[in-house]
């Protein structure tokens, strides 16, 4: 079989024979070429993939504060210029992020040091920022218009106004809101009498704001009993609304959670259902023609605010209505709005519901996830491929499967042993990694800490449960002198000056996994090639007296699999613990099964930590279980994410030290650094990413993972190695197209292109797929080892240089190509866009001699031919490429 550069200069010969034929012919008197010159559409690739839209949001609008005067004249109050972003609205998933940010806007005062749910109505003029289902614009049908009851809240307060005094209705003497609105008792119509009877009291207002839900529920929002289930007291996810932050320069920002009809039926969000992120800038209540006398009423409405701009409002003080995010429905604040479209992608049952096919399994790595989301329809959805599944599990587990024959192929990041004489190609399908992911609040209402960096040792010391955690952990055997926590060594506060010194148990650990991972092994080789770092796991103390856990003293690295060692169990007068005894350092580390767990975590600020007793008076027994979420304002989290997690949910990244001074974060440029160090030890095993290197490269980040479908040469069906074949392709050619649609490459991974760092993996990939489809055994055993790779095709060596590879070995220019629509404030990686392929013509203006002609052409077409079938990946036909 030829390799993939013979193949290519085979296709690259018999082009030129035909060209040289159309060149003739055009010499003999064809006039010049142009942007229609069948000389450039011959060397131009027949199908290039429609752009996709442009994603994102940003308008401006001018918002103003007026009062009705006495004599009949309007004063302007205040008068703002504000614009709003969003980076993202198209395809977005549940519980995605989107970073929403505004200027130009009134600075707040009374800052909340939770702005969430209902903790966020002590504030004066913040930015409303919540989901709402529905559309605005003029041609939008009714049923289908955005309006304050499509709106979510997850609280009574944030919606309605309950037997409120005259003073506190301000509603009523809004200059913008109708007559209707103006009564004592207003909002939903008709009043719901028998369920809301305590809400209508003479003497008191009530405004009541219903929920309309998807459905057709009305909830009337008088009490928590008449609120949408998902609004309940100890609800599944944290409320999504925020009253946010502005600063004294009127800038602000939110990384705004999105929920689906998966995690919000009521809401009803879908791919069809239509929805919006509305914003509503708080500049304060338009107020009527005041009474005469004036009223308590008209006085409130007129407030300016008591809270200076840029203050805090720990103690939860009261603040003017007039100017608080309470009102957000009142008309003089929603008619401020800023509405962003938005939609949703497929869910993630859709190849179930729509494709009855049985599917084709991969098994293995949870690092290709949210690729796979995106992936997967691009495949039931056509009939000419088969149906992909990813069955996520641990990766060794997977690549079991598939050596037993049970799985078809498996999802991995990293060498595993094969069977003797059982041949297995590695495919390179995807560039992505693993982050330490982090939420971690600055003191004093200070917000939320984005520079993170951490070095190996520190790593290796949450790892090694090395710090206390708590007095109940100051009594274990060799470790009195450590820190209770990360946030008071001094090593993290001389790297993270200005954080809350003030422990917690979350601080003591890093949530990692419970079960075998590429991801542990790569964590654990990259603690391990530091000097300081295996010093200090092999009994070595840091400079400033720490020492590690003597049960993981010496513990061999790297590692795919993290154990608990430790087995002290405190001894304490506490009645919990001394009915429940249990090994406390286990219970602060509480590892998870898989990398979702630990991003949502880290998305719901809630430790894993199971040190939480509880006693239970009905069955008078104490139970021990997670601890409670943390408190905006005080929130300190670590764990370990993959990178497409880490993009969807908004996560923070890390930067993680390289070398003395060098604290690198995962980024297009430094993944592709990293995938430029990498090196196999023979065709069709896997590219290697020696941590030493990245060490002395600096600029390399040290979680770069390549995920591989791993796969027999031999032994398939015809039928599986097509499909495991056609995906290979599909995924290394329109797979690596950046976007949010289906097919294409999502945030948090690294595009394969055919130049730069990545292209020998797309070399490889070609040449595995083909392997793959061929199901024939190599001619020629391949010594024994790891990994089952044949030696690939036509190769004797084993070089570190794949075939078809035209860049020279130890090259040390990356793609340059920057990202696009990543978040200049965030390091967490996102996929930049492949180059578009330019059209080339013979630049020739007007008839030249023939002989000429023909010599031009021919060597422009012999390049640009050379450039196109030696670097171009091919492009996937309808069943295959």
């Amino acid at each position: 079989m030829r390799g993939p550069a013979a193949r290519r200069r085979h296709r690259l010969g018999v082009l030129l024979g035909v060209l040289l034929a159309v060149v003739v012919s055009l010499a003999l008197g064809a006039t010049a070429g142009s942007a229609a010159d069948p000389l450039a559409r011959a060397i131009t690739p027949a199908a290039k993939a429609a752009p996709a839209g442009k994603d994102g949001f940003s308008t401006t609008k001018t918002l103003t504060r007026t009062f009705a005067e006495a004599d009949g004249q309007t004063t302007t109050v205040a008068s703002y210029d504000v614009t709003v972003r969003a980076d993202r609205t198209q395809n977005l998933r549940g519980r995605q992020r989107v970073r929403i940010t505004w200027s130009g806007a009134q600075p707040s005062g009374g800052r909340a040091s939770n702005p969430y749910g209902e903790n966020g109505l002590a504030q004066e003029y913040p930015v409303v920022v919540m989901q709402c289902r529905g559309r605005d614009g003029a041609g939008v049908p009714a049923a289908r218009q955005l309006r304050p009851e499509t709106c979510w809240t997850a609280s009574v307060a944030q919606r309605s106004q309950v037997l409120r005094s005259d003073g506190e209705a301000l509603w009523r003497v809004d200059r913008f809101e109708d007559e209707a609105d103006r009564e004592r008792v207003s909002g939903i119509d008709p009043f719901p009498a028998e369920q809301c009877a305590d809400a209508d009291v003479e003497s008191y207002s009530t405004h009541l704001t219903e929920f309309a839900a998807a459905g057709g529920t009305v909830f009337p929002a008088c009490d928590s009993e008449s609120m949408p289930p998902e609004a309940a007291v100890g609800a599944a996810f944290p409320p999504a609304e925020v009253a946010a932050y502005t600063d004294e320069n009127g800038a602000g920002s939110v990384k705004f959670e999105v929920r689906s009809d998966v995690e919000n039926e009521s809401l009803g969000c879908s791919h069809t259902v239509e929805c919006s992120i509305v914003v509503v800038p708080i500049v304060g209540l338009s107020c009527d023609t005041p009474s005469t006398p004036i009223s308590i009423a008209d006085r409130a409405c007129r407030k300016l605010g008591r809270f200076a701009p840029g203050s805090s409002n720990f103690a939860n003080e009261g603040v003017d209505q007039a100017v608080s995010p309470a009102l957000w429905w009142s008309e003089s604040n929603w008619r401020n709005r800023f509405s962003i479209p938005i939609t949703f992608g497929l869910p993630p049952d859709t190849c179930d519901v729509l494709d009855t096919r049985p599917p084709t399994g991969f098994y293995g790595s949870e690092l290709l996830a949210q690729a796979a989301l995106q992936w997967s329809p691009a495949y039931c959805l056509d009939t000419k491929r088969f149906k992909f599944q990813l069955n996520q599990m641990p990766d060794e587990a997977g690549w079991n499967l598939m050596t037993s024959g049970e799985g078809p192929a498996a999802v991995v990041s990293s060498e595993h042993t094969a069977l003797a004489g059982q041949p297995i190609g590695y495919a390179p399908t995807a560039v992505t990694g693993f982050a330490v992911g982090y939420v971690i609040d600055r003191p004093e209402n200070g917000g939320e800490y984005t520079q993170l960096k951490l070095t190996p040792r520190l790593l290796a010391k949450l790892l090694t449960q090395s710090y206390v955690g708590s007095d109940l952990g100051r009594g274990h055997p060799g470790m009195a002198g450590n820190p209770v926590s990360i946030l008071n060594d001094p090593e993290f506060v001389e790297l993270n000056p200005g954080l809350s010194r003030i422990d917690q148990e979350a601080g003591a650990t890093l949530l990692s996994l419970s079960t075998s991972a590429d991801v542990v092994e790569q964590l654990t080789s990259y603690i391990a090639q530091n000097r300081e770092a295996s010093a200090f796991v092999a009994g070595k103390a840091d400079p400033w007296g720490m020492v590690v856990n003597p049960s993981y003293r010496k513990i061999e690295l790297p590692r795919a699999e993290w154990p608990l060692l430790d087995t002290y169990v405190p001894q304490t007068q506490n009645s919990c613990r001394q009915a429940n005894p249990a090994v406390y350092f286990n219970q602060l580390a509480a590892p998870v099964t898989t990398l979702r767990k630990i991003a949502e975590a880290l998305l719901d600020s809630h430790p894993n930590v199971q040190t939480r007793c509880d006693y239970d008076a009905s069955t008078q027994q104490y139970k021990v279980g997670r601890i409670d979420r943390q408190s905006f304002g005080a929130r300190f989290l670590l764990g370990i994410v993959s990178l497409g997690d880490a993009e969807r949910y908004g996560l923070r990244a890390a930067a993680l030290q390289t070398k003395p001074g060098r604290f690198v974060p995962p980024t297009a440029q430094s993944l592709a650094n990293a995938v430029d160090l990498t090196t196999q030890k023979r065709t069709r095993l896997p590219f290697v990413l020696d941590q030493a290197d990245v060490a002395r490269s600096g600029g390399a980040y040290p979680g770069t993972m390549v995920v591989y479908t791993a796969a027999k040469l031999s032994g398939l069906d015809a039928e599986t190695a097509g499909h495991l074949a056609q995906f290979v392709r599909v995924s290394t050619t329109e797979g690596q197209r950046p976007g949010s649609g289906n097919g294409e490459l999502p945030a948090g991974f690294l595009p394969i292109r055919d130049t730069g760092p990545t292209a020998k993996l797309l070399d490889a990939a070609d040449d595995v797929a083909d392997a793959i489809e061929a199901q024939r055994p190599p001619k020629t055993s391949p010594p024994a080892g790891p990994g089952g790779g044949d030696g690939g095709p036509d190769s004797s060596d084993g070089g570190t240089t794949p075939p078809g590879d035209l860049t020279p070995p130890g090259r040390s220019t990356p793609d340059t190509t920057p990202p696009t629509g990543a978040p200049t404030q965030d390091p967490v990686l996102t996929a930049s866009p492949t180059a578009a392929t330019t059209t080339v013509d013979s630049g020739i203006a007007g008839r030249l001699l023939p002989g000429l002609l023909a010599l031009g052409l021919l060597a422009g077409v012999y390049s640009a031919a050379s450039r196109f079938f030696v670097r171009v990946p091919r492009r996937p036909e309808a069943g295959g490429r």
